[in-house]
């Protein structure tokens, strides 16, 4: 026989039950996203084995740093939607290029999974810039919990290249 305490606890059930199967999988669907970043990742180094690479994980970790100089090397339309906090233009850099390559703060280039930024690195690196890639760019750093800005307000926007670059964190809205 029902009672009303075990109606209540069932339709409790029936409520709850669905929003745990729907966050597994949505945990399955970010770890594939994830994955799909990784196999760019290993593609890449493949591809610029002479470029070093930091992961967004230690990124993460270095930053707030003076220390470092991160080199957005996407679009002006993808840069509008968001950046990496403090990021700066390659034209930016380029313009200060003299005083960067003296520096001694590391030198990060990043764009959406890290092929323009490999190929951006090893163009500096030809040019005596000791720059380094973040490994799978913005979309490994939403994975990371990275944060992003638009004109220097936190944002959870992120321009990703197109559809096949879809491939941000849960919890980041895309736009291509």
């Amino acid at each position: 026989m029902l009672t009303r305490k075990r109606v209540a606890l069932l339709a409790l059930a029936a409520c709850i039950l669905p929003v745990t199967v729907a966050h597994a999988q949505s945990r399955a669907v970010e770890a594939d996203r994830y994955a799909a970043v990784l196999r760019f990742v290993e593609q890449l180094k493949a591809d610029y084995p002479d470029v070093p690479t930091i992961s967004a994980d230690s990124l993460s970790r270095a930053l707030p740093s003076t220390d470092i100089v991160l080199v957005d090397v996407r679009s002006d339309a993808e840069r509008a939607v968001s950046t990496l906090p403090g990021a700066i233009t390659a034209e930016a850099f380029e313009d200060r290029l003299d005083e960067f390559r003296r520096s001694g703060r590391t030198l990060v280039a990043y764009c959406t999974i890290g092929a323009r930024s490999s190929a951006y690195a090893r163009r500096m690196r030809a040019r005596g810039v000791d720059m380094t890639n973040l490994e799978g760019s913005v979309l490994a750093w939403t994975h990371a919990g990275g944060m992003l800005s638009s004109e220097g307000v936190p944002t959870r926007r992120l321009h990703v290249y197109g559809r096949r670059w879809n491939l941000a964190a849960d919890g980041y809205v895309t736009v291509w």
